[in-house]
């Protein structure tokens, strides 16, 4: 349920959509929001309200609500499947503040777009790669200079390069005697259902074939936000059809108490994955040697904390296609455009797509190894072996992966852009906030 919000000064909406930007990109800026409104308790600034408006997404989980709600932070959190409710009829979920900022932090710029007009706000998108509908935003928030210089002359003034979100993902690089001085491998089968009931039982017959090999790795699965034990079960079970097509099966999982895991997870082989069910977990995450994972936004956030990886989609299942980002993941779901699809992906799409993995796209150059197409746990598990022994091609990609993350603080400049256009909206006495965030 959601709860109404009652009147104050000012609102900061943010629009988002999906798990991995919640982490990555919501979640820095709520805490820094959140630290600047502190700050301003005792002063005169206006006392704005924190709402988070998701919005429809095909990549969405449905659990994205759950997530945020769990932060205990926000004011206001307005699920996806009532967007067109609050479109509709935004006093249903209280009375709106006269002034406020709508901020795009995921899912489609338009709905931003639409929300700020809908409620009367100004807009200010934060743009990865594109700025679009530059005329209806009051502000860009460029990633770099490369998306600035995107944006079309007439509305340059408009944007503001602020650096790059994902460099804001905490990493703690303390020694954690569980993983430290081991040798840890990460696995991450992804967050959304399509993805799942393929990436369970293949990175778990992987886990299999790399435990027959090496005994002494170690193996973590860090649960997405959005990811639940019973989605193990689930996809491991005939219910899932892709099951079939692999040997690996779950014999139990079990809690650990006393343990930086929650829980530990043991194949019929005897090969034990042990899990991190708390978020945000970069802290331990940062400490692996080395990461298998599926195409997604975990590829930026291992990028961020630069930790190496192998990613890999194996595109031998028709139902590859609802995993998929954008139009493809729409489509992706009727199943006579399924098969049609998946036909001219494997043919055409996936050869003419350069990379896939964030850290590639970003740098325009391959730095970690992409293996998508017809693929196989075993020989997935033999080439993490071989990287995991060679040290220098770790070291290689981890070095050239810290090349590549920006300098942070990108969340504390978009807030301090969010506040002083309500510092210029709202009129108020004593110090502005844009001052006080200069102190």
């Amino acid at each position: 349920m959601y709860t109404a919000i009652s009147n104050e000064s000012a609102a900061v909406v943010i629009v988002s959509n999906g798990p991995g930007e919640l982490a990555t990109w919501v979640k820095p800026v709520l805490d820094n929001l959140i630290q600047q409104k502190l700050k301003s308790i005792n002063s005169s600034a206006p006392n704005y309200k924190l709402i988070l408006s998701l919005v429809p997404c095909p990549n969405a989980t449905g659990k994205e609500f759950t997530v945020a709600n769990d932060w205990q932070i926000l004011d206001l959190i307005i699920p996806a499947k009532h967007f067109l409710k609050l479109i509709l009829k935004p006093s249903l979920f209280g009375s709106w503040p006269r002034n406020g900022v709508v901020v795009f932090l995921g899912g489609d710029q338009f709905w931003n777009i639409l929300l700020a007009k809908r409620l009367g706000y100004q807009s200010i998108t934060y743009a990865e790669w594109i700025a679009r509908w530059p005329r209806w935003n009051r502000h860009i928030a460029a990633m770099n200079e490369e998306v600035k210089n995107k944006v079309p002359k007439k509305f340059k003034k408009k944007c503001k390069v602020i650096g790059d979100l994902m460099a804001d993902v905490k990493n703690n690089l303390l020694p954690i005697n569980e993983i430290n001085n081991k040798k840890w491998i990460a696995i991450l089968p992804g967050s959304k259902k399509a993805k799942l009931s393929i990436g369970i039982p293949f990175f778990l017959e992987v886990a299999d074939h790399i435990k027959e090999c090496e005994k002494d790795i170690n193996l973590m699965i860090p649960l997405a936000p959005t990811t639940e034990l019973e989605d193990f079960i689930f996809f491991q079970s005939a219910r899932n059809p892709i099951t079939k097509y692999y040997s690996s099966k779950i014999k139990s999982i079990k809690k650990i108490e006393n343990s930086i895991f929650d829980y530990v997870l043991e194949t019929q082989n005897n090969s034990k994955l042990f899990i991190l069910s708390r978020n945000p977990n970069y802290e331990i995450l940062s400490q692996c040697k080395l990461a298998v994972t599926t195409v997604g936004a975990n590829t930026a956030e291992l990028a961020a904390i630069q930790v190496p990886m192998i990613v890999i989609l194996p595109t031998q299942h028709l139902n590859v296609m609802q995993s998929w980002d954008g139009i493809f993941g729409i489509f992706g779901k009727i199943s006579f455009i399924n098969h049609l699809m998946t036909f001219f992906i494997k043919r055409w799409y996936i050869k003419k797509k350069k990379f896939f993995a964030w850290p590639n796209i970003k740098a325009g150059k391959l730095i970690v190894p992409e293996r998508i197409g017809i693929i196989f746990p075993k020989d997935i598990a033999k080439e993490v072996i071989f990287l995991m022994n060679n040290k220098k091609l770790l070291d290689d990609q981890k070095f050239k992966l810290s090349e590549q993350r920006g300098n942070d603080g990108a969340a504390k400049k978009l807030v301090k852009l969010i506040l002083k256009l309500i510092s210029q909206l709202v009129t108020y006495q004593g110090s502005s906030i844009s001052n006080a965030l200069d102190d």
